[in-house]
């Protein structure tokens, strides 16, 4: 990764040269609460939230010793997913930062953002969306190729070194091989191609990881899940970034309450990554325009 003056600073202020080395060799890396600052009193009151929203939207109860009490399934299915669309077995929250300040502060989290820095550009790092898997034991999911895939896939080749998107998936759960946690290539970032068969499915290795822990990851890493074996919840943040050249998923520009950004630990931050003062795209005219002398 290109190595700035922001990047320097976010390495000296956090202590973060374990973690950025491992970004730059395996294209993801792993960091403790003890590092990032989230409390597990803080994560377990994300968990209750999450939980509430799951059985609000569903209408279903859900626990994270059983999952969800009640059989669901899709009235349609998603795209992209291979079982049988009567027998879901995750889901996603959208738009997390609408709903709960908690939510935005975890996003402008300071270690997340300076990691995301570091991989994207500090002056060039923008949300993408905000979300939560909600994932519970069963077959379904993303069949034999584990759903292996490059964030940034979508843009077009070839890619440079600087990550175009990069993500912090929050465990809000234990990650475990049983419990359907991440997969991922090692190294792969540097493959600079979207995820090739099957080496993707057989390169593959499961992130471990524990309740409370930040996963970070290049848009350019391969990447899917494991199915769930274990009964209970897997519950997680995907918080994604991108750079600024890139299309977000979720409209913060255009359509994020400015009160809601204003309503969190860094307000400026939150605004800057929303990209509010962005010069582009303009929605009205922005140039001026001359007019006639006297």
């Amino acid at each position: 990764m290109p190595v700035s003056a922001g990047t320097s600073e976010v390495i000296k202020s956090f202590g973060l040269e374990k973690y950025l080395l491992e970004l730059e060799v395996d294209g993801l890396t792993v960091v403790p609460p003890e590092v990032h600052g989230i409390t597990p009193q803080v994560i377990d009151q994300m968990v209750g939230l999450l939980l509430n929203y799951a059985e609000s939207m569903t209408g279903s109860p859900f626990s994270l010793d059983k999952g969800p009490e009640k059989r669901l399934h899709f009235p349609q299915p998603p795209n992209g997913l291979t079982a049988a669309a009567e027998e879901p077995g995750q889901f996603l929250i959208q738009q997390l930062a609408h709903k709960n300040r908690l939510f935005r502060d975890l996003a402008v989290n300071p270690v997340a953002v300076g990691l995301m820095g570091c991989l994207v550009g500090h002056k060039a790092v923008r949300f993408s969306s905000h979300n939560s898997f909600i994932k519970w034991q069963g077959d379904y999911g993303y069949g034999p190729s584990l759903g292996m895939h490059a964030d940034q896939t979508a843009q077009p080749l070839p890619w440079g070194r600087t990550a175009l998107t990069a993500n912090t998936n929050w465990c809000l759960t234990e990650y475990s091989n049983e419990g359907g946690c991440l997969a991922y290539v090692p190294g792969s970032h540097r493959f600079g191609t979207p995820a090739q068969f099957p080496q993707a499915v057989r390169q593959a290795v499961p992130v471990e990881a524990s309740k409370g822990s930040m996963i970070v990851f290049h848009g350019a890493t391969w990447h899917g899940a494991f199915p769930r074996k274990t009964p209970g919840l897997r519950l997680s943040i995907a918080n994604y970034y991108r750079h600024q050249a890139v299309t977000s998923q979720e409209d913060f520009s255009g359509s994020f309450p400015n009160e809601l950004a204003e309503d969190c630990d860094d307000a400026e931050r939150f605004k800057e990554l929303c990209g509010f003062s962005d010069r582009f795209p303009y929605q009205k005219q922005s140039e001026k325009v001359p007019t006639v002398l006297g």
